[in-house]
């Protein structure tokens, strides 16, 4: 896997002092991106909850929801 180099070559770039520097008032040359850079991607966990953990909290809250519609129905009567 080869690639050119993404960098600039100062002796092609206009805008650049002798040595790579940048006078005064001048824009930088932007950066490119290699296509190789970064880690490989080799795991891809699934995305989202667990059904356990979901059914818990599902549970759960339909208890809260019913304890106090029970307290409710207990305070009118």
């Amino acid at each position: 896997m080869s690639h050119n180099n993404p960098d600039p070559e100062p002796e092609r770039t206009t805008g650049l002092e002798p040595g790579g520097g940048v006078p005064p008032g001048e824009t930088p040359p932007a950066e490119s991106s290699m296509p190789g850079a970064g880690p490989r991607e080799t795991h891809n966990p699934t995305k989202g909850w667990a059904k356990g953990p979901l059914t818990v909290i599902i549970v759960l809250v339909v208890l809260f929801a019913a304890f106090f519609l029970a307290y409710a129905i207990v305070l009118m009567l």
